[in-house]
Formats: C-alpha cells, sequence, structure tokens
C-alpha cells in the first residue's frame, strides 16, 4: 500500500464495507450491513441497479430486462426482501400448455378464450388427480427433506419418479422449462423440486411496477448515498478495491456481489459455472390476445431458429406495462440455438409461432424490442452445492445467485450470508428484525 492509499484509507469518509455491484445480492447484503450500523458504500459499474432484475420504459412500454417472475410461496422470498408494502400483480392460476396444435389449461379452470380439447393432452382423470397429489405433496414437504432426496438431472427424475408420460410431456416439462431457464433440464433434480414446490404453493407474480421496482425499493431503504453509479471496479482486496475513476477506496472489508462472470474476472481463482441464455422478445399490438395474465407454454418444443419457452400478455399483469390501449406481450427463447444476423433476426419466425400459440393472426403486432441475456442463468446440475462458501479470507467476501441457486431467492440469501459473515468478522452485531418479522 502507498502512503498516499494509507492517507485514505484511514479518512473519516472512507466506508467500512465497499459492496461491488448493485443487483439483489449487493443491495441485500448492503442493506443488513447499514442496518447492524456500518458505512457501506456500493459501486455499480452500468448506469442503474438491480442487474437482471432492472427494468426501463421504452416508448411508454415497461420491459424488464431478465423476464424473471417472482413467486408468491417461494421459501421466505417476501419475507427476505423485507418489502410488506411491495404491491404484487399474481398471474392467473394455473398455466395454458400449447402442444399438438391445441392449448389446454393446467392447475386451474380453464382460461377465458381458451378451448380445451374434448381429450386432454394430460389423460385420463387419474392421471391429472395424480399430478395434483404430486404438487400438494411438494407444497408440504419440508425444505431440508427436499434436499435429502437423492440427486439427479431434472430431465432424468421426471423419467424416473413413476409420472404419466403425457403428464410429464404436456405440463412438467414445459413448466420446468419455463421455471428453470434450461430447455435440456439438466439442472439438478434438488432445485427442479424447490421450484415446483415453490409453484404449489403460491402464485408467479410482478411486481405491479416491474421487475425493476425490487431493487429500487431496497436501495431506496439504504441511507443516501449508499449507492454510487458509472463506478467500474478494476481490482479487489480484503482492504479495498481500486475503480477505473476514483482511483483506491479503502474499506474493512469488501464484498463482492457482480455477475459470476464479472466476479471471476476480478478473482480469476473463482469458479465459473456454465450459463443458460435468456432471449426475450417483446411486441405490441391494438387488442390482447388474452383476456388474463396467464402463462402460456409452448409444449411441443417446436425446432426451428427460435423456439419458444413461454410467452405472458404483460399488460393484462397490470395496466402500467403499456400505454392506455396498447398491449405488451413479452415472449422468451431459450438455448443457445444461433441467431444468423443477430437475435433480432429470428423475430418473424418467433411471431409466426406466437400466431399458433395465441390462436390468432399477429400480423398487425409491431416488434418492440430483443433482449439477449447470453449469461442470464447460472447453470446449476448435479451435483449442486447450495450453499457455497461466501467468505474468500477475512475482509473478503462474495455473493450472488451463483453462490445458492439461480433465483431472486437465491441472489438474496447469499447477500444475507455474505453480511453475516462480514459482521462475524468485524465483531460487529447484526441489527435485531422488527417484531413482525420475527413473528414471520
Amino acid at each position: 500500500m502507498t502512503p498516499n492509499e494509507f492517507t485514505r484509507r484511514i479518512r473519516p469518509e472512507d466506508p467500512d464495507v465497499v459492496v461491488v455491484g448493485a443487483g439483489l445480492a449487493g443491495l441485500a447484503a448492503a442493506r443488513a450491513l447499514s442496518a447492524a450500523g456500518l458505512h457501506v458504500q456500493v459501486l455499480e459499474a452500468t448506469d442503474r441497479i438491480g442487474g437482471r432484475l432492472a427494468g426501463h420504459r421504452l416508448d411508454g412500454y415497461l420491459l424488464d430486462h431478465g423476464g424473471q417472475l417472482l413467486g408468491t410461496g417461494f421459501p421466505g422470498l417476501i419475507r427476505r426482501l423485507d418489502l410488506p408494502d411491495l404491491p404484487l400483480s399474481p398471474l392467473a392460476p394455473g398455466v395454458l400448455v400449447h402442444s399438438g396444435g391445441r392449448r389446454h389449461r393446467v392447475g386451474a379452470d380453464r382460461a377465458q378464450g381458451a378451448r380445451p380439447p374434448a381429450r386432454s393432452p394430460l389423460g385420463s382423470p387419474l392421471e391429472k388427480a395424480r399430478l395434483g397429489a404430486t404438487l400438494s405433496r411438494l407444497a408440504a414437504t419440508p425444505v431440508p427433506k427436499l434436499l435429502a432426496r437423492p440427486e439427479t438431472t431434472t430431465a432424468r427424475a421426471l423419467t424416473e419418479r413413476g409420472l404419466p408420460g403425457r403428464v410429464v410431456e404436456g405440463f412438467l416439462r414445459p413448466l420446468l422449462t419455463a421455471l428453470l431457464s434450461d430447455p435440456a433440464l439438466g439442472t439438478s433434480s434438488r432445485i427442479a423440486d424447490l421450484a415446483l414446490r415453490g409453484y404449489a404453493r403460491g402464485r408467479l407474480a410482478l411486481p405491479s411496477a416491474g421487475t425493476g421496482e425490487v431493487p429500487a425499493r431496497l436501495a431506496a431503504a439504504l441511507p443516501p448515498g449508499t449507492v454510487r453509479l458509472d463506478t467500474r471496479v478494476t481490482a479487489v482486496g480484503a482492504d479495498g478495491v481500486r475503480t477505473a475513476g476514483h482511483g483506491w477506496i479503502a474499506a474493512r472489508a469488501v464484498v463482492l456481489a457482480t455477475d459470476a462472470r464479472a466476479a471471476a474476472e476480478l478473482l480469476p481463482g473463482l469458479r465459473l459455472p456454465d450459463f443458460h441464455p435468456v432471449t426475450t422478445y417483446y411486441h405490441t399490438c391494438a387488442d390482447s390476445p388474452l383476456a388474463e395474465p396467464v402463462l402460456l407454454l409452448d409444449g411441443d418444443r417446436t425446432l426451428g431458429p427460435a423456439p419458444i419457452s413461454h410467452s405472458l400478455v404483460l399488460s393484462q399483469v397490470h395496466e402500467s406495462y403499456a400505454p392506455a390501449g396498447r398491449t405488451l406481450v413479452a415472449t422468451t427463447v431459450l438455448g443457445r440455438r444461433a441467431f444468423p444476423g443477430g437475435p433480432a433476426a429470428a423475430e418473424p419466425a418467433v411471431r409466426e409461432r406466437l400466431a399458433e400459440l395465441y390462436q390468432g393472426s399477429t400480423r398487425d403486432w409491431d416488434f418492440l424490442s430483443v433482449r439477449h441475456l447470453p449469461d442470464a442463468v447460472p447453470a446449476m446440475p448435479p451435483p449442486h452445492n447450495f450453499r457455497r462458501p461466501v467468505r474468500l479470507l477475512a475482509g473478503l467476501y462474495v455473493c450472488g445467485d451463483h453462490r445458492d441457486t439461480s433465483s431472486a431467492q437465491g441472489a438474496l440469501v447469499s447477500g444475507r450470508r455474505a453480511a453475516a459473515a462480514v459482521l462475524r468478522d468485524l465483531d460487529v452485531a447484526p441489527a435485531q428484525p422488527r417484531q413482525d418479522q420475527a413473528a414471520a
């Protein structure tokens, strides 16, 4: 350390902790550390907070960057957010699955405007009853018991657990593809069980003001000036960080809360996982193709330049997603299939398939935007460690969904774990939970 850096270190304005990255994990860590009385500085390389949960408006439409759905039944998600006043708009119960040229409703009464075939692809009433019983058992199973199950890939678990093939192909496979962002279903079966448990216990939902409202509210709870945007960190250590435009910033501890690739670039010894890419197409039209906010799954896994996983009429979820009198449809394409000419060049194929899924013409739909995230979701094949260490050494910590599970909850949990490790090393008592939190 140079004399100038040492001088900076002892300045009163230097933070106790620097958090690198203003995604969910970084904001969760910063919130816990600030609540314990530490001076925290969050450094974000981009011009907005939120990471994959960021969003922005384009021509009056609200675009969620990562296309993530929250779930009211996922373990502790709402409690860990500590945002009791966050307005959530739930999707309609169940899902619509398009299979064999027709749509059928699973998990609730049939959707308005959806005419299921006389014989559902799910098969007999007995098979439907077995599916319902399976989901009910998952909903009632404690998480530790699920994590003690033998671990394999999700695809293998679906074939080995004795469920009818029509139930698997007509519902479970397309649903898990959407929930895990993994078309091959190579994800750990334990993660799939947790995802299905959360689905069975609650409702899929979106914040009424978009997913960006989650990080915005977490950041708003921090002391003014905690988050600094457009500040790129070029090196990290246990005693501070170096930035591209602001030099050295000293601290008693550093929490690296970036995505997995950026974390591995700053700390080359970190494990870099594979990723599941996510591409989201946004279309607008005058009239909604569905009368309710129900998740539409493509159960056919159509081959072609842009096989669709799922689609959702966002303006049916909440009116804030589109200007008055307009409709916003978000469609997700998964996998590493090449896009000759870029993702936008595949839009005509996506639009053509959407006409089949929504059972109506899409000729008058306007293509608004496409967002391609090559590293959207860290891959988590078996065997999966649900609690990768967040403490690298005293003073240096790492968190993010790549240290836990590749979900909003995983990011929050890892951020809280990193903050707890910092507080232990600095011998600082954590903030006491509010009475209503403790009761929860």
